[in-house]
This record gives C-alpha cells, structure tokens and sequence, in this order.
C-alpha cells in the first residue's frame, strides 16, 4: 500500500504532464473578404473544418473588411495585439516585414521544395514572395488584368479581332459612332492598371533593371503616347477621366463600348450579356512584345505569434486546402495552385479559362522590369498619382507634360 500511494503521486505528475503536453494551441487568423458573402461564410466554415481535423490547434476566424484595412493590422501590430496569421493584399507582407512584423516563411518553404508540393505554385508566385533574401508568406492568389471586348460590337461594324496595337486602334476607330466607343475606362485603380499593363505589353514599366524610377523609359513612354491617342483619336468614351469602375463596367455590360480592361473574372459580372462577352488574345506592342500587369496577394505570419510551429502547420493546410474558397465561396482572382486551376469550376468557364492559358503565363508584378518585391510598391499602388496621371491621360493632355511629375514623384516615393 505504500508503495503505492509512493507511486500515485508519480502518475499524477506524469498524468498531469502529458496533458500540459497536449494543451491546445489557440491562433488567431484574420482573413479580408476576397468575395460576396458566401467567401466569408466558406472561410469560417474551412476553419472549422481544420479545427476538426485534428486535437492541436484551434483557430479563431475573423472577416476583415477592406474599409480602414491598413489602420486595422498597424493598429493591432502596434498595440501588440496582430493575429498569428493574415491573408492581405499584393504587398501587405512585404510592407510589414519591412516594419519587422512578419515572421518568414522560410521553413515552410523548403520543406515544400524538399517534398516537391511547391512545383504546384505557379510559375513566378512562390519567388513574388521573397524580399532580402527571405520569404514573407506564401501566395494564394493571382489578380491580373485582361482584354474584353463585345463580340456584338465588333460583328456589327464588321471587324475582326486585333492581334496588336495598331489594329486595335483601327478597330476601335471603326466601332466608335451612334453612342458607341472603341474603349471605356475609368479615372480610378482600374483605370491606373491600363498604365501599368500597356508598359509591361511594350516590355517597358514604372521600374529598370537596377530599380530606378522608369516612366521616361523609351519603352515606357511609348506605352503612354499608345493610351493617350485613345482621347487624341477620340476612340475612348470622353467621360472615362470622371467614371469610376462601375461606372465604365455598366457602359461595358451595357454595349456602348467595345473594348474594356479589368479583372478575369469580368464576363461573370455581365449577367445575361455574358456570351457576348469574349477575351482578346494578348496583343502584341510596337516593340513586338506581350504582358500585363499581376498582383500575387499572399498568406503571412506575423512575428507576435507564441507559437510559430503550429502557425506554420495551419498555414500549410490552409494553402493545400482552400480550393473551395472559388468553387463555392465564390473568391475573386486565379488560384496560385496549378492543381486548383484545373478544377472544372475554371476550365468550364470558357473567359476565365481562356485568361489562365493565355495571360497568366505572360503576368509580370508591378515592379517590372526590376521584378521582385520591395516595400516602396504598396504606396506606389496606393498613392494617388498614378491616378492622376491617367485621369490626365484620358482627358488627352500632351504626354510630354504629365509624365515628368510622375517620374518626380515616383522617384520620392523610392528615396523614402
């Protein structure tokens, strides 16, 4: 009986060891809302699905929205209270890594190298991740820019498809009558993208091979001289400097233009119209090249988690698992994942699958022709000049005079 009652304190002890041992790990993952309503409730609803997957980990959802976005995580970083682990936008990871806020993802990384699982990352996606020799999270979507044009315009002015610049000026010329214009856009981001999509197709951008501002580039500066004859050749709807994207979106789905720049999933938002809604092929530019512009938005770990390992864990499983965050959450963008590509959801989507073969091989970042990623390029996207410039731009203001104080305040922007 001694011996025992020796004993009973002992496998008490140990008792109350292993279950300290397998305490769960409570992680707090904040998530933007990348979709209608269904995205949030299909995210809430995969979290739930990994916390019943296993005895470890429990992880909190909370849906962010995009309004005050940056205050809400430079808040919570500042107080010291960030989630352990964040979707964000294009260059969220890149920018609070620079604040020494995220915690590198380098171990995940080649422990998915090492078993092969990273090949299934698309080409480019997985090294838009890294900065100062680290990688800042892992990406998991691709956000890129595509031509549209209404094939019932172009039947009815009896033209075909353009295939480069110049019979795309031609084409749009012939259209433009009755309330109909060759191209609409818009003065706001979407707008802004064709800047950055006509330098990368013309194989020029903001940036040189070294980093350094680039808007008076040879290459560049053709790219702009091409979008200002769309107002000089008054081809472009001449209130696209004042419309907002819902604006030029309506115009779009509404017929009264031909040709329109946005996101791939564009003819999903046409409802009825959407089989008259088709992808142009990449053009090719007067320096014979393709490209448009792409953003990879990422899944980062900030450097206040307790418990970095077990992030790490989640992370993976929510990479390898959130195919259904498209399929029935309905998420904007492309998957980063190959395999998620595949899925019938987009190839049966005859626009969405047409932007996935023929553009996203030729999506270059914005820092193009630099590449890589740097913390300047989150204000650079937010920054209001950009807007400004193409606002200019589409009210056909001579090239030559605008462009000189975006290159000034680009280079600012970079010297910071």
């Amino acid at each position: 009986m001694r011996n025992f009652l020796r004993i009973l304190p002992l496998a008490a002890l140990l008792a109350g060891a292993a279950s300290s041992a397998h305490a769960q790990v409570e992680l707090n993952f904040w998530d933007q809302v990348w979709g209608p309503t269904p995205y949030s409730q299909r995210a809430q609803q995969l979290v739930e699905d990994f916390n019943k997957s296993q005895d470890d980990i429990r992880v909190s959802y909370r849906s962010v929205p995009w309004a005050n976005w940056y205050e809400t995580y430079v808040t919570a970083i500042a107080s010291g209270s960030a989630p352990d682990i964040s979707t964000g936008a294009g260059f969220q990871a890149v920018q609070f890594y620079s604040m020494d806020a995220i915690y590198p993802v380098d171990d995940l990384v080649k422990e998915m190298e090492a078993d092969g699982s990273a090949k299934d990352f698309a080409p480019g996606t997985l090294e838009a991740m890294k900065y100062d020799g680290h990688y800042v999270g892992l990406p998991w979507a691709i956000d890129l820019r595509a031509l549209f044009y209404r094939k019932d315009v172009l039947e009815a002015a009896g033209q075909k498809m353009p295939t480069n610049w110049v019979e795309f000026l031609a084409v749009s010329k012939a259209v433009t009558k009755d309330g109909i214009y060759g191209v609409v856009s818009s003065g706001d981001a979407t707008g802004m993208h064709w800047i950055l999509s006509a330098m990368i197709n013309n194989g020029g951008g903001l940036f040189d091979a070294d980093r350094k501002p680039n808007l008076t580039g040879e290459k560049s500066l053709a790219a702009l001289n091409f979008l200002s004859s769309f107002a000089t050749e008054k081809v472009l709807n001449p209130a696209s400097a004042g419309y907002t994207n819902d604006d030029a979106l309506g115009s779009f789905n509404g017929g009264k233009a031909a040709f329109y720049l946005s996101s791939p999933s564009t003819a999903d938002q046409a409802g009825k119209e959407k089989d008259k809604v088709g992808v142009v092929p990449p053009l090719t530019s007067t320096s014979g090249e393709k490209g448009t512009i792409g953003w990879i938005n990422n899944i980062m770990v900030y450097k206040q988690t307790q418990h970095p390992e077990k992030t790490l864990k989640f992370l993976r499983w929510w990479s390898e698992n959130q195919k259904v965050l498209w399929t029935e959450g309905k998420a904007g963008g492309i998957p980063a994942r190959v395999s998620f590509q595949k899925d019938p959801y987009f190839t049966e989507n005859d626009q969405v699958s047409f932007v996935i073969k023929n553009y996203l091989p030729i999506v270059k970042p914005m820092s193009a022709t630099a590449g890589g990623t740097f913390p300047q390029l989150n204000e650079i996207d937010g920054d209001g000049f950009m807007m400004s410039l193409v606002q200019k731009l589409w009210q056909g203001q001579p090239v030559g005079e605008i462009v000189s104080p975006a290159q000034d305040h680009l280079q600012e922007i970079m010297e910071k």
